[in-house]
């Protein structure tokens, strides 16, 4: 009942931001989600026997996330060796580098994708909403293909209750979905391309679901958070939208340069 009642509250709220919310608003949820999903990364970290990254983690994530492209590598870098230096001063190496290295993978992981999501949906809000909505939809679909179906184990070790009876359930109706949506609201893009990007998408997001739950597993722990009732943390919640997005987006230019030649 807690996960529906979440499903119920946060819905409305997803559809605001993607489709009415203006830019800068936009821009700022797309901050506060990566900066959530950082806190939950970092959380499992020292799990690892590795420091928790502290908050040069989400000032990389920051200028990922706002900077132009070649402003914000440049001043990634001059931070990057900045914390090196302050770190220094206060631990070991062998313990500075994992921490270091971590707080970069961690702001790259979780804040690059809002990045993308604020790049598709310059180009259409219909776009980002399909890269969103795909493994939603492909999770029910999966979730149900599976309890019918399933025989098969996905990832016994990382996942045991996924099959590949309900993958491909759920790249089945993501594509069905995808061309039907797409394909009415975004008649500029062809059917071929809404195909591509619909199965690239649907299994990216499910490489980042097993991602995250390997994470976890190797944490010991069954959520990354705490902050949805019944769906646990927001990196649980988003975890295939962190793959999919930078995905659908390669995929969507790609597909644009292939069509321009």
């Amino acid at each position: 009942m807690q996960r529906l009642v979440t499903a119920i509250a946060l819905i409305p709220v997803a559809l605001y931001l993607i489709f009415l919310a203006p830019d800068w608003l936009f821009r700022l949820a797309a901050l506060a989600m990566g900066s959530l999903c950082y806190i939950e990364f970092s959380g499992l970290i020292p799990a690892y026997g590795i420091r928790r990254p502290g908050i040069a983690g989400i000032c990389f994530g920051i200028l990922v996330l706002l900077a132009p492209l070649q402003q914000s590598l440049l001043a990634i870098t001059l931070l990057l060796a900045i914390t090196l230096l302050v770190l220094l001063r206060k631990v070991e190496m062998r313990e500075i580098l994992p921490q270091v290295a971590c707080a970069l993978l961690g702001a790259f992981y979780t804040f690059t994708p809002w990045r993308f999501a604020i790049d598709l949906r310059h180009v259409s809000v219909h776009l980002v909403f399909f890269a969103l909505a795909l493994n939603w939809v492909g999770d029910t679909a999966a979730y149900y293909a599976g309890r019918a179906f399933g025989r098969r184990r996905l990832a016994p070790v990382i996942s045991p209750k996924k099959t590949w009876e309900g993958a491909i359930a759920s790249v089945i109706v993501s594509l069905a979905a995808s061309l039907l949506y797409l394909g009415y609201f975004v008649q500029t893009v062809p059917y071929w391309e809404i195909t591509v990007m619909a199965i690239v998408g649907n299994v990216a997001g499910q490489c980042g679901d097993l991602v995250e739950s390997a994470m976890k597993r190797g944490a010991g722990v069954k959520d990354s958070g705490t902050l949805l009732p019944g769906h646990g943390g927001m990196l649980d919640r988003v975890d295939s939208s962190l793959f999919s997005l930078p995905f659908v987006l390669c995929t969507y230019l790609l597909c644009q340069f292939l069509r321009a030649q």
